[in-house]
């Protein structure tokens, strides 16, 4: 079977390169190893109840009418209306560090009156940083990497201020430890702080089944548990893909969203031409804990809390199975208008070493996760009101979950720390979206799909 374009992996990116593709008369398969969709941004069922994966917000929150901003040019590329995807706003959200809190909503006003009242000398330069963001071109291909934490103190003295802005950025998208580029520092600031969160009223399916139905309602085909294993190259292009089924089909254009040294390892003249770049080495933890009240009855209102127990932030692979001293703590209850939730729910989050994990055998990794979660649940309690007693169940994923359902290498969440803006490869037909090409977050990921269909397809038309 020959196509157009074949895209691998049917995540947000190459949901978004589906249906711009299939727009403008591309006849188009996307290929999913897993029989759900979506790859980092799924969903299941489990036990009777409907879980998220991944999603803890939708960043970039743009308000109806909104002409200007990610959300709206990705509404307006994949002609999707505001109301498909039923977003409900955050109440707000918290950086807890010690002594010290910085409360953000939707708009800014309130980051920058809380910056103001815990560090008032640093006021000044966070309104200059601020304007300068604004003002900063974060989309562009072309961009020279530097290093934030630079970049933040030509504006700002107190470490700890730096630190807490960097947590929650670093936390929603950085793959490179103790650091970030300045350019995805950006990104990401303008996504939380200038624009905010909101959630689809019914989760993540919400967003998943409008993609999909609009892009199977273009006549774009999407074959699930058809995994990719080998890319045969021919004269410096892809020639052929072979299925693990066996199968074999063609295509003139292909793009992958599953990430850049995983989709070049495997070419069939790999070991001729092994792929370069660093993998990459961060990973999480996370346990999702249902009550039988509202986090709102406990007393907690943020939606999510992004902490530290320590002065310093530290962002890096732990050397055991997890860093409880940081983490996120998400709760969906708390968006406006979210009463239709039968259940409150507590989400945590932790820095994971891969490594420690793939070592243990069945019963020590079992045991393991009931141990983290423990740990992790200690800290989280100083940040968010005592709620284990309230548990009525709690399911628990790790870097090995994460690895099998994105098959991202070390299960890195957020790839390989390097991107590859331009999306290009060493083979003239193979281009790369979603994690590794570099736009973050569930928008950006949208945006991705959307700007390489445009850049490498639709524009040599």
């Amino acid at each position: 079977m020959h196509y157009d374009t074949v895209i691998i992996g049917a995540g947000m990116s190459g949901l978004a390169a589906g249906i711009r593709l299939a727009y403008f008369d591309q006849r188009v398969c996307i290929l999913e190893r897993h029989e759900v969709y979506g790859g980092l941004n799924s969903f299941y069922t489990l036990q009777g109840r409907q879980f998220d994966v991944g999603l803890h917000a939708l960043t970039n929150y743009a308000p109806k009418g909104t002409k200007q901003g990610p959300l709206p040019k990705l509404l307006r590329q994949l002609r999707i209306s505001h109301d498909e995807f039923d977003l409900r706003e955050q109440n707000f959200s918290e950086i807890r560090f010690p002594g010290k809190k910085l409360r953000f909503d939707n708009g800014g006003a309130l980051l920058v009156s809380d910056v103001a009242e815990q560090f008032p000398h640093q006021i000044d330069g966070f309104a200059r940083l601020w304007a300068d963001v604004e003002a900063y071109d974060d989309v562009a291909i072309d961009v020279t990497p530097r290093s934030s934490r630079k970049v933040l103190a030509e504006y700002i003295s107190d470490p700890m201020l730096i630190d807490m802005l960097l947590c929650p950025l670093m936390f929603y998208g950085n793959a490179q430890e103790q650091d970030m580029d300045f350019t995805h520092f950006v990104t990401l600031f303008k996504s939380l702080y200038c624009q905010g969160f909101a959630r689809p009223r019914d989760g993540v399916r919400a967003i998943l089944k409008t993609l999909v139905r609009k892009y199977k309602g273009l006549g774009g085909k999407l074959r699930t548990r058809s995994g990719v294993q080998r890319l045969e190259i021919s004269n410096g292009q892809v020639a052929s893909l072979v299925l693990d089924s066996g199968e074999t089909i063609t295509a003139n254009t292909i793009f992958s969203s599953a990430g850049y040294i995983e989709t070049m390892r495997l070419c069939s003249d790999a070991d001729q031409s092994p792929p370069t770049g660093e993998v990459g080495r961060l990973s999480f933890v996370e346990s999702i804990s249902c009550l039988d009240c509202t986090p709102a009855e406990l007393g907690h209102q943020p939606a999510i809390v992004f902490f530290s127990d320590m002065d310093h932030f530290e962002y890096a692979r732990p050397d055991g199975l997890i860093d409880p001293r940081s983490g996120v703590i998400c709760c969906p209850n708390n968006y406006r208008d979210h009463e239709h939730l039968t259940e409150g729910m507590v989400r945590l989050t932790s820095l994971a070493n891969y490594d420690r994990w793939s070592a243990l055998d069945a019963d020590a990794y079992k045991q393991a996760k009931r141990d983290c979660y423990k740990h992790i649940a200690d800290t989280a309690i100083k940040y968010v009101p005592e709620f284990r007693q309230r548990v009525t169940f709690t399911d628990f994923f790790t870097p090995l979950t994460i690895e099998r359902f994105t098959g991202h290498l070390n299960g890195a969440v957020y790839g390989a720390p390097s991107k590859r803006r331009d999306g290009c490869t060493r083979l003239k037909n193979l281009f790369i979206c979603g994690t590794d090409q570099g736009f973050l977050g569930i928008v950006g990921a949208l945006l991705s799909g959307i700007s390489m269909a445009n850049m490498h397809v639709l524009a040599k038309q």
